[in-house]
């Protein structure tokens, strides 16, 4: 398969690059933000259906999985179909699919529309990022993969607070209908703008002389691998894990892993792969990978633990929780001016994303030494430095990664890395409930080790918060027994506070390990970019 989705050296359109920038950003920006402008009305979600909030998750899976599976075959339909007619078809699938969403009577029906707004909203982030690379020349390709962050990095920080403000003041449906008026003018917007390159008309019209193929085989085995990842991490800690009685996890894992070796095996083999995975064989790509793969693991990770913190512990409804979360969405948008800037001036990419990965080991970090007692701006700014971190190290690490990467295969790691970007998330966030799970019981039973009857702290504890139960009610047993309440809710609050404290010095710690991956890289500078096209 051809996946020459990417050559900055090829012609571009007459058309103002920004013009283009600013219409191919909109449909990006609201692809992302369903990724986790749901997650807030999950509860609102359920009970508007009349289902369980665990069966509610799958509204979150089922778009997740459909992301997966459609982002690596995203060069060969762009080959085939043409990146524009591409772009605008999955424009008006995934609007139409929202509007749908909006209009579902059942959990059914929402899931179904939310695998066609997943497999419709997929492409558009490769899409987007190979317009971009293709409307801006090659000096100017950081800026342009600033413009890219800014859209996938702000969708996601803002979503929860977006999400919670729409569920609170109207309806859950309006978080769906949302997308509506903003697809349209992105529809209209990307097909007065929009051109395709004269490589692309080229390829697609060597590819019309060609027999029609199809990698039927390794879209199989794909589906069969995302299908088994996205439901496991979803349902293995409500499952138990590979302790699960009815073998569900144990089954998903052994298909997972046949399936992943299968798929290997038969794409490296084959001579148009759907998934191509060649260009992991480049040094910078692969190491590129492992980078976004775990700072946005992490990202995701603590944007779904801060706010459960909040809710859980603090009391924060979902607007408020989310009002904490997007102050940085502000601090991303100024370190990524700086960031682009700086790449613009020939800054080695390598340190921009050791320095960003540090900073956000240190945002998580300042978020596990938090403690009952903070106010809200004790919340908000361990966020912000977590923010600004990610938008330090996205954008280089989106230009180093491509900038070895030969132009025949720079279309299968843009799709690769979007992939990688979007299962990073899926990760962080069962990681951090599983972790947070697991830690909470731990603490829950080191917590009650001392307190039994002949804990002087524990009696004097009992002591005095059964008075005033005793002075309301006048039955000393009764008044006991409410003591002994509050003492085990006052520990399950205290040991809930600790697992998320410890789900956050884990994330920092991984942070903190992915700065060797920076080792691996080879120099990432601009003037390196005139060697993009011609490898």
């Amino acid at each position: 398969m051809t996946d020459a989705v990417l050559a900055p050296s090829a012609s571009r359109a007459g058309a103002n690059p920004w013009v283009v920038a600013a219409a191919v950003v909109v449909p990006t920006f609201m692809e992302v933000l369903d990724t986790t402008i749901a997650v807030v009305a999950l509860r609102y979600i359920a009970g508007g259906l009349s289902a369980t909030v665990d069966d509610g998750e799958w509204v979150i899976t089922s778009y997740l999985a459909a992301n997966a599976i459609i982002l690596p075959i995203t060069g060969w339909l762009i080959a085939r179909l043409g990146r524009r007619n591409y772009f605008l078809l999955s424009i008006a699938a995934f609007t139409l699919a929202s509007g749908l969403c909006g209009m579902a009577s059942g959990l059914g029906e929402l899931i179904l529309f939310r695998v066609i707004q997943g497999l419709a909203g997929g492409g558009l982030q490769p899409s987007s990022q190979g317009v971009l690379l293709d409307a801006f020349p090659v000096e100017r390709q950081g800026m342009a993969m600033t413009l890219f962050g800014l859209a996938a990095l702000i969708a996601p920080i803002v979503g929860p607070t977006l999400g919670g403000w729409i569920t609170d003041s109207y309806s859950w449906r309006w978080v769906f209908w949302i997308n509506v008026p903003a697809g349209l003018l992105a529809l209209g917007a990307c097909a007065v703008t929009l051109r395709d390159p004269d490589y692309l008309v080229e390829q697609r019209a060597v590819l019309r002389r060609r027999p029609f193929s199809f990698d039927g085989v390794g879209l199989s085995l794909l589906v069969v691998v995302v299908v088994c990842w996205e439901v496991t991490l979803s349902k293995g800690q409500e499952w138990d894990w590979l302790g699960d009685p009815f073998w569900r996890v144990q089954t998903l894992a052994i298909a997972f892993g046949v399936g992943l070796a299968g798929l290997i095996v038969w794409e490296l083999r084959h001579p148009n792969p759907v998934v191509n995975l060649r260009p992991l064989r480049e040094r910078n790509f692969a190491a590129c990978c492992v980078i976004i793969f775990g700072a946005f693991a992490v990202l995701y990770a603590a944007s779904t633990s801060l706010p459960a913190l909040l809710q859980s512990l603090f009391g924060y409804d979902a607007l408020h929780a989310g009002l904490v979360m997007s102050p940085a969405g502000f601090s991303a948008i100024v370190a990524m001016a700086f960031v682009g800037r700086a790449l613009g001036h020939r800054v080695d990419a390598r340190w921009l994303i050791a320095a960003g990965l540090l900073t956000m080991a240190a945002g998580n970090y300042w978020m596990s030494q938090m403690n009952l007692d903070i106010s809200p701006g004790q919340a908000i700014w361990p966020r912000v430095v977590l923010v600004l971190g990610l938008a330090m190290c996205f954008a280089p690490a989106n230009v180093a990664a491509y900038l070895y990467t030969p132009v025949a295969l720079r279309g299968a790691a843009v799709g690769l890395l979007s992939l990688l970007r979007n299962e990073g998330g899926s990760v962080g966030t069962s990681l951090a409930q599983t972790a947070q799970q697991r830690r909470e019981q731990l603490h829950s039973l080191r917590l009650g080790e001392g307190l039994d009857p002949f804990n002087p702290a524990a009696r004097a504890f009992l002591d005095q918060a059964a008075r005033p139960f005793l002075q309301q009610s006048g039955d000393p047993v009764a008044a006991q027994q409410q003591a002994l309440q509050t003492l085990a809710n006052l520990r399950q609050q205290q040991a809930s506070a600790l697992a998320y404290f410890d789900v956050f010095w884990l994330l920092a710690a991984v942070m903190a390990a992915l700065v060797f991956a920076v080792l691996l890289m080879k120099r990432s500078v601009a003037e390196k970019g005139a060697q993009i096209g011609t490898e």
